[in-house]
C-alpha cells in the first residue's frame, strides 16, 4: 500500500518557513525570529514586507507576492506598537507587531496612523473636544 502525500501548490516563497531570508528592499540578510513570535513579517533592518499572507497572518496563502511599504505606526492601548504596512502590488494593507530586533528609530520616525484593531491609545486632552 503506498503513502499519499499532500502537495503544496503555493509558490515557494510563500510557504511557511522559520529560515534566514534577503530582504527584497535593503538586500541584507534576516534571521528567524529571535522571540515573542510565530512568523517574521517584515525586515528588522528596513521594515520592508512581502505580501504572503492571506485572509490570516502567517497563512502564506496570497499569490502577489509584492513588496509592501511601511505606511505608519500607532499604538495599542496596553502600549505595543504596531506598523501599518501598504501593498505596492495590490494596495492591500495589513498592520503588524513589531518584533524584538527592529530598529526603533525608524518606527519612531513613521506617521501616526489612525488605529487598524480599535485598540490604539487616545491622545491626551481629546475627551469632548469639539472642532467648532
Amino acid at each position: 500500500m503506498s503513502k499519499t502525500y499532500r502537495r503544496d501548490y503555493r509558490p515557494r516563497w510563500a510557504r511557511p518557513t522559520e529560515q534566514t531570508f534577503r530582504c527584497r528592499h535593503c538586500k541584507l540578510m534576516v534571521a528567524p525570529l529571535p522571540s515573542g513570535g510565530r512568523h517574521r513579517n517584515h525586515c528588522p533592518f528596513c521594515l520592508y514586507s512581502r505580501h504572503v499572507d492571506g485572509d490570516r497572518p502567517g497563512d502564506r496563502a496570497s499569490t502577489c507576492g509584492s513588496l509592501m511599504a511601511p505606511v505608519g505606526a500607532f499604538v495599542r492601548r496596553k502600549g505595543e506598537h504596531a506598523l501599518v504596512h501598504r501593498c505596492l502590488g495590490c494596495g492591500f494593507e495589513r498592520h503588524n507587531r513589531i518584533a524584538a530586533d527592529d530598529r526603533f528609530d525608524l518606527i519612531l520616525r513613521l506617521p501616526l496612523v489612525p488605529p487598524r484593531d480599535g485598540s490604539a491609545v487616545r491622545p491626551a486632552g481629546d475627551e469632548g473636544e469639539r472642532i467648532a
